[in-house]
């Protein structure tokens, strides 16, 4: 099956979602390619979401946004983008499983995954987490571990000591990578840095840690903890384009999400900043604005105008005719057969 669209975007996120939510209801038609996963797919809470309550899960969450961007008109697939190419006329062609789309612009949401460490480990969700300002508000005053051996580890276990006084870092076997300074302040700082391999995990009945059990016969107990062992950016379709990268490996953008490529935006996870969903939500607003500006229709230049032979009312509104009725239909307006009547 091939499509074309004026906007597709690959990765179906809360970046990628409020995305396509802001370009369809801004009139361009526009498609999302989502193969499904990620990590707020992974939550089993929404937290830090305003107007979300906390009960809601990730999949959840998602699987609204993805049904209100199809009430507004957007097409969904679930696919996985295989490749993607600038064709000849401008315009990109994205090949998928099931489906071929060209496209005149192209928005990368394709995130990026955690590293995890070796088991045994606590399940994740539910002992096992990665977001410190998703979580840290989870663990005031309980037991915490960090586990990891880099320089973030030691700030992240330094920063949970305005939530708790119970901070551990587990080493897991690897020597410490952070520098003599970081040293010297986790040496400052009342953390315990634990040496030895984890043996096993303990469980309580409803599936959170309770407890980790070291290779050395020691037990502590744990409430729950960050694994702090760095991401792998899903950048292989933005190299394919060929979007700068950073030297962290992120997709190295502008302020509203363009990237090196003309027509090529990114947001969300893929790109520098917070790994947050509001943020990724506001970096999506703007990705969707920017990304209207460059494609509207109108206003027109008075050159432009006069190169058309001018304008009629038959040349308005540039809304398509498919998105024009699904307007229509979602905000009461007249149907199909009354918006005939009104044209006649």
């Amino acid at each position: 099956m091939s499509e074309h669209y004026q906007v597709t975007v690959v990765g179906g996120g809360p970046a990628g979602l409020t995305t396509a939510l802001y370009t369809t209801r801004l009139g361009h038609d526009t498609a999302m390619i989502n193969r499904g996963g990620g990590r707020a797919a992974m939550m089993k809470d929404t937290h830090n979401v305003i107007g979300v309550t906390e009960d809601v899960s990730g999949n959840e969450f998602l699987q609204t946004a993805i049904e209100q961007i199809q009430e507004y008109g957007a097409d969904y697939y679930r696919d996985f983008v295989q490749s993607a190419e600038r064709l000849d006329d401008g315009r990109f062609r994205l090949e998928a499983g099931d489906v071929t789309v060209e496209t005149d612009a192209v928005v990368l949401a394709t995130g990026f995954s955690d590293k995890r460490p070796d088991p045994p480990l606590p399940r994740t969700g539910a002992g096992l987490h990665y977001c410190l300002h998703c979580d840290a508000y989870m663990f005031v005053d309980e037991p915490v571990y960090v586990m990891g051996h880099s320089d973030s580890v030691a700030y992240v276990a330094m920063i949970m000591l305005n939530f708790t006084d119970e901070v551990d870092i587990l080493l897991r076997g690897d020597e410490p990578t952070w520098s003599a300074e970081t040293q010297a302040m986790v040496e400052a700082h009342p953390i315990d840095v634990i040496d030895t391999e984890i043996e096993s995990v303990e469980n309580g009945a409803d599936g959170w840690l309770e407890a980790i059990e070291f290779e050395d016969g020691t037990r502590r107990e744990y409430r729950g903890g960050f694994a702090m062992y760095g991401s792998e950016f899903n950048t292989e379709l933005a190299e394919q384009l060929g979007c700068d990268l950073t030297d962290s490996g992120e997709i190295e953008v502008g302020d509203h999400g363009k990237t090196s490529v003309e027509n090529v935006w990114a947001v969300g996870d893929v790109t520098p900043g917070h790994n947050q969903i509001p943020v990724a939500m506001g970096q999506g607003a703007k990705a969707g604005i920017d990304i209207h500006y460059d494609l509207r229709t109108f206003p027109m230049s008075v050159e432009e105008i006069e190169a058309r032979g001018g304008l009629s009312k038959d040349d308005v509104p540039a809304i398509s005719d498919r998105l024009r009725e699904r307007a229509a239909a979602h905000e009461g307006g007249p149907g199909e057969e009354e918006q005939a009547a009104a044209d006649d």
